[in-house]
């Protein structure tokens, strides 16, 4: 990582995590098909009210995975192993209580949960069916999520791709055989996901603790350390940030199109997020590429290759977008028609999908830039960049704009380009600042 060519190294790491999380948001699309002609638009509207707290989930396994990763990154940069280590078994303590939590909770208050995220009388079976199922894997998907970061952050981007891909495709086929051949419903689904989640997580032990690993904990290495446990959270705030953003964003939203729209509204978000995820994903696919690279260089004091390793990433993830927006642009109805076919779901779909994406192209720049923090381990500027665009810009905005000029539902829709285009200026300048103190460091 320290002396390879950067284009080289990146694409290296970027490519396997790329494809895996195109394959990841092609399956989150494929399920929503299935669900939307095998069950009914309905169920993808009580998948809209579930979806946000599986993001929840995964914003808290996150948070430790990523902050994990950090700090592993940087402790082999520095030539520590014996550390990264340590941080590696605080990993494994915290995921495991994550997850018992999770569960519990989430099965004792899950009326009042789905309520709050905009469950309807009419989506409320949907997304209580759904999301029971999918609570009894979180005892095990924290560690999948963790662990995954943790591979990349030792540079082995391929297995952890293949942790993804065996545990997608299993998904997909099994979201056919539930849905379809023995008519579970959307419960079938949830079912599905679960099982492919501990597909994932036997391939992640075998890795583990195969020959190709040097990340190999013992029992020294599971003593609970607070000062680990609070470096990891810190760092990996930031990412949390974002995913519980996204929950939190949630919550305005659904309610707020249930208000303006009701359950078609929802349904067609639905539809939307998922679109919205195969556009993002590639870009997270080139960022788990970059952090690793950033912060190891930046570990060995190599600011030259963390300036560079932030311009090809920018270069990356503003291609891919553009022309996955292009694409979304020129098929819209194509696109919302292989969910479900319904006139007046097609009807209002079209035109929230274009305006929804106007603005996804700029978005690559937001993305890298709190990813950058987030690598250099600096907690506070990752957080804030991390917040800007969900809670700083895009909930304002939906509170305000439906009630501007009679905008209404269009308002909701307008906010997120709106949001998209002022999160990436706030972090460019942010960025900027970083970039040039870099240089003066590097100039000394």
């Amino acid at each position: 990582m320290e002396h390879e060519k950067m284009s080289t190294i990146l694409l290296r790491l970027s490519i396997p995590a790329t494809i895996a999380m195109m394959v990841n948001a092609l399956y989150n699309i494929v399920d929503s098909i299935f669900i939307g002609q095998g069950v009914g638009y309905m169920a993808i509207g009580g998948l809209t009210i579930a979806f946000p707290v599986q993001m929840g989930i995964m914003a808290m396994a996150q948070m430790i995975g990523i902050g994990a990763a950090s700090a592993v990154s940087r402790y082999l940069g520095a030539k520590d192993r014996e550390k990264a280590l340590h941080v590696v078994g605080n990993s494994y303590i915290a995921v495991t209580l994550m997850g018992v939590m999770i569960c519990a909770l989430g099965l004792i208050f899950i009326d009042p949960i789905l309520r709050i995220f905009g469950a309807t009388e009419l989506l409320m079976p949907y997304a209580k069916d759904y999301l029971q199922v999918i609570l009894m894997g979180s005892l095990y998907f924290p560690f999948v999520v963790s662990a995954n970061n943790l591979i990349r952050a030792e540079g082995n981007a391929r297995a952890a791709m293949i942790s993804m891909l065996v545990g997608t495709i299993a998904n997909i086929f099994l979201d056919y055989l539930f849905i379809f051949p023995l008519q579970m419903g959307i419960r079938g689904a949830a079912l599905a996901t679960i099982i492919s989640q501990f597909i994932s997580l036997v391939y992640i032990l075998a890795y583990f603790y195969g020959e190709h690993s040097s990340l190999k904990v013992q029992w020294k290495h599971m003593k609970l350390n607070w000062q680990i446990q609070k470096e990891m959270m810190m760092v990996g705030s930031s990412s949390f940030a974002r995913q519980a953003a996204g929950s939190l964003m949630a919550i305005v939203l659904n309610n707020s199109l249930g208000f303006y729209g009701g359950e078609l509204a929802l349904a067609v978000y639905g539809i939307i997020q998922r679109v919205i995820m195969f556009l993002f994903m590639p870009m997270f696919g080139i960022v788990q590429g970059m952090q690793p690279i950033a912060g190891f260089n930046y570990g060995a004091k190599r600011m030259d290759r963390v300036s560079e390793v932030v311009r090809l990433s920018i270069i990356g993830t503003t291609a891919l977008a553009l022309l996955s927006t292009i694409f979304g642009q020129l098929f819209p109805e194509t696109i919302i028609r292989l969910f479900n076919d319904d006139p007046a779901l097609l009807e209002y779909g079209v035109l929230a999908l274009r305006v929804v994406i106007a603005m996804v192209p700029v978005v690559g720049v937001q993305i890298i830039g709190a990813a950058l923090f987030q690598s250099l381990g600096k907690a506070v500027p990752a957080l804030v960049l991390t917040l800007s665009r969900q809670v700083l810009f895009f909930i304002p905005l939906v509170a305000v704009l439906p009630r501007v000029g009679g905008l209404g539902l269009m308002g909701i829709w307008l906010a997120f380009p709106l949001a998209d285009g002022l999160s990436t200026i706030f972090t460019s300048i942010w960025m900027k600042r970083e970039m040039n103190r870099m240089k003066e460091e590097l100039a000394a």
